[in-house]
């Protein structure tokens, strides 16, 4: 059996929903989440979403200036659903780049793909992005992740259920299809990891806004991706951390023979 994913560590950390411009926004927890973040020298630091509350260019240029502290050699920006308000899109674009990306790392691929809509909390994908999605996994041996602001399945605490992508199944199916170890999203605040098929969907919590739900805090991710095996970590700012979930990197067959209707499949 081949091996799969990197020869050595590779570290990524993950933040979304800093939401600069609303009234909840704390400048210091995102301050010292980037400080944590500098301190564990990561390969890639992965932004997924929300960057902004109004999509306004003076915001976008606050969140410019916060992540240009970030000390990472890669980082990854995606828009999110506040960020593509007020045609906030185009300012993303001056200031962040594309919408889409991809980024290879040792033994690592990771797709970023667009999710928001203009003036939309709804997220969707669409099939072109899907076949852009499976053009960019060339290696078939890495460790394969894709990122997205909205979530893919329904969170725990989060009340009634809105904002999942709008062709969630169906992209599912794909990532499914094309054998990828992790989704990472954002959006609701909550953070939470499911276990579905093959797949791991994590999703992040806010790490700089006080708008959340119920007993969750402001919060980031860490992904530790070593051989053999990746592991997820939750740090506060300012304080603990905790392991979330822990999982082997094995080998995968692409065509799922639990997918029972391929045919629809982009390939």
């Amino acid at each position: 059996m081949n091996s799969r994913g990197p020869d050595k560590l590779v570290k990524i950390a993950h933040i979304s929903d800093i939401h600069v411009g609303s009234n909840h926004f704390v400048s210091n927890l995102l301050n010292r989440a980037i400080t944590e973040i500098n301190e564990l020298e990561p390969d890639l630091v992965l932004v997924s979403g929300d960057l902004t509350n109004d999509g306004f260019r003076q915001e976008y240029a606050a969140a410019r200036a916060y992540l240009d502290n970030v000390k990472a050699e890669r980082m990854v920006v995606i828009p999110g659903n506040h960020d593509s308000r007020n045609v906030g899109y185009v300012h993303f674009e001056d200031m962040f780049g594309n919408r889409t990306s991809v980024t290879t790392l040792p033994g690592v691929t990771m797709v970023a793909l667009d999710s928001s809509q203009p003036d939309l909390n709804e997220g969707r994908l669409g099939r072109q992005n899907y076949r852009w999605m499976v053009e960019h996994f060339e290696r078939d041996d890495d460790f394969k992740i894709v990122a997205l602001h909205h979530h893919l399945l329904p969170l725990p605490g989060t009340g009634r259920e809105r904002n999942i992508i709008e062709d969630a199944g169906d992209f599912l199916e794909q990532l499914v299809y094309e054998g990828v170890d992790l989704v990472l999203s954002g959006h609701k605040h909550v953070p939470h990891t499911w276990h579905f098929e093959e797949l791991y969907v994590s999703n992040a919590g806010t790490v700089s806004s006080l708008r959340v739900r119920g007993y969750a805090k402001p919060c980031y991710n860490i992904i530790d991706i070593e051989p053999g095996r990746c592991v997820i970590t939750r740090k506060y700012p300012f304080g603990d951390s905790v392991e979330v979930v822990s999982f082997p990197i094995e080998e995968k067959v692409k065509g799922n023979r639990m997918i029972d209707r391929p045919d629809r499949l982009v390939t």
